[in-house]
């Protein structure tokens, strides 16, 4: 990724911030975007005072208009765009019958139609430079029902987003793929009551750490992964290929001790 342009939605902590730092440090410059504009900023600051080649500007995935100029931007910044991710996200942790309109709205508009207007305006850009990567964030919820309906509707459709645009794009040398991650801990959900019980139905025993998904991603924005495209990959941990047997089995003694 030396001297690539990485673009990086929603990366002003977190899971998008260990993206950042980590394409940073393997050379590519990385413009992090986020609607949270001092914590952005500054988390570039760190990482361009680290010695990296990286810039912060605000940037509300949900508008076509805001996309479009953030695009200008980069390609006034740096000729072109190599990898786009788009792992900007929300989620609302609301039922059926208390989710508003508003709040399902709220949540398509970032978690989907974010993605593919960045999936629309970017790829154009690839196409004129002879190709690029398009890397999704996900979410095992897309593999399962989850409690927050919006958040796993939106998610369900990022993978078939995926697979559309990697068909779509392939003839243009442009690779789309989808990071599903499980449980990720941050700053924002470390002391989540939730946790532990996921923990407990996943087999390798612990949450997901932001910079492991960040490898994984990584891993499909470089030429390393040149021949996959179109693709799923979970992170998480065995939550989703079979968690609650592997819960039952283990208590039950077929697995045996750890």
């Amino acid at each position: 990724m030396q001297s690539k342009l990485v673009i990086i939605t929603g990366s002003a902590r977190g899971q998008g911030l260990a993206m950042a730092r980590l394409f940073a440090e393997r050379g590519a410059s990385v413009l992090m975007c986020d609607v949270l504009d001092e914590e952005g900023a500054s988390s570039a600051q760190e990482l361009a005072d680290a010695g990296h080649d990286v810039r912060f500007m605000y940037h509300d995935v949900s508008s076509s208009s805001s996309w479009k100029s953030f695009v200008d931007q980069a390609l006034n910044w740096r000729g072109r765009v190599d990898t786009l991710v788009n792992n900007a996200g929300i989620v609302k942790r609301s039922n059926i019958e208390t989710y508003t309109e508003a709040d399902w709205q709220h949540v398509m508009n970032v978690n989907l139609t974010g993605a593919f207007l960045g999936i629309q305006i970017v790829s154009a850009h690839m196409k004129a430079a002879g190709g690029g990567t398009i890397v999704n964030i996900g979410s095992n919820s897309s593999f399962t029902g989850h409690p927050d309906i919006g958040y796993a509707t939106s998610k369900w459709g990022m993978r078939g987003l995926t697979r559309s645009a990697a068909m779509e794009l392939a003839v243009a040398g442009i690779r789309v793929n989808c990071v599903c991650p499980g449980l990720v801990v941050t700053d924002i959900n470390r002391n989540a009551p939730h946790l532990e019980n996921i923990v407990a139905h996943t087999p390798l025993s612990r949450a997901v750490e932001p910079r492991e998904v960040a490898s994984v991603v990584y891993f499909l924005a470089s030429e390393e992964s040149s021949m996959i495209t179109g693709e799923e990959i979970l992170v998480d941990g065995g939550f989703t290929s079979g968690g609650s047997f592997w819960r039952i089995g283990t208590d039950a003694g077929f697995y045996g001790a750890k």
